[in-house]
């Protein structure tokens, strides 16, 4: 029987992170761009790449801005 992967919350957040910023890039959607279609502030969206931190709020305007709501979505099902 496998044990379990206990995954650190910090890695969790990071991938989240490292997802969207993948989107973005696939889509050739710049951090500015990026700023405007979701009303995220730019320092926010730099800082959410860079470590992960933002509000829920704030997650779920990229996520939608970005086409990826189904993702979100799918999580709370």
């Amino acid at each position: 029987m496998k044990e379990p992967r206990w995954i650190k919350t910090e890695e969790v957040i990071k991938d989240i992170a490292k997802r969207l910023k993948n989107i973005r890039k696939e889509k050739k959607i710049s951090q500015e761009q990026l700023w405007y279609l979701s009303g995220v502030s730019l320092g926010s969206i730099k800082r959410f790449e860079r470590t992960g931190n933002i509000s829920l709020v704030s997650l779920v305007k990229i996520a939608f801005a970005l086409g990826a709501s189904q993702t979100l979505e799918n999580l709370f099902i």
